[in-house]
């Protein structure tokens, strides 16, 4: 099962990936695409972590998406990718364009191959208002085509809002 939790700031998406992930009775293995550039964002991933269970695994992989699940990869268990949005951030940081859709196109192979349980956590943009800088549009614009494309890929798609799923693609939970 490929699960794509999309959502807003505080929507409960990754609480409710980390309980779907639970439900698996599967070994997880959390891959976390954050970086802790400053003391706030060194404390939100403080906080994630401190929720997860002692017996998963954590394996940090802020670009190299694609290799980080190809070295995970086994039937039998969950992988739980928190979030796409920060490795998408991540990417456009680096200003390397030709590496981002480089990496995207792998990321989206490995992911259709993948005989692994996945969530996937995203951040969905989309719903406010064109931004007014270049980079900020470019990536508004990344995000969703990237959430088009794994939500292609997902057997379930799920959209948080308040803490509550509401259910895009796929059975009911």
């Amino acid at each position: 099962m490929k699960q794509l939790i999309l959502g807003g700031a505080r929507s409960g998406k990754s609480a409710f990936a980390e309980q779907l992930a639970t439900e698996t009775c599967l070994p997880v293995t959390y891959i976390a695409t954050a970086t802790a550039q400053d003391a706030e964002m060194a404390s939100r991933i403080q906080h994630h972590h401190e929720r997860r269970p002692e017996q998963w695994v954590t394996l940090e992989s802020p670009l190299h998406l694609a290799t980080a699940i190809e070295s995970q990869i086994a039937a039998g268990r969950c992988l739980l990718v928190d979030c796409l949005t920060m490795w998408l951030t991540n990417w456009l940081m680096e200003d390397d364009a030709l590496g981002w859709v480089a990496e995207k196109t792998r990321f989206l192979d490995v992911l259709s191959a993948l005989p692994s349980e996945i969530i996937l956590v995203s951040n969905e943009t989309g719903s406010g208002v064109v931004p007014l800088g270049e980079l900020s549009r470019r990536f508004v614009d990344e995000a969703g085509w990237l959430h088009q494309a794994v939500a292609r890929h997902s057997d379930r798609v799920i959209h948080m809002i308040a803490g509550l799923p509401q259910l895009l693609k796929g059975e009911p939970l």
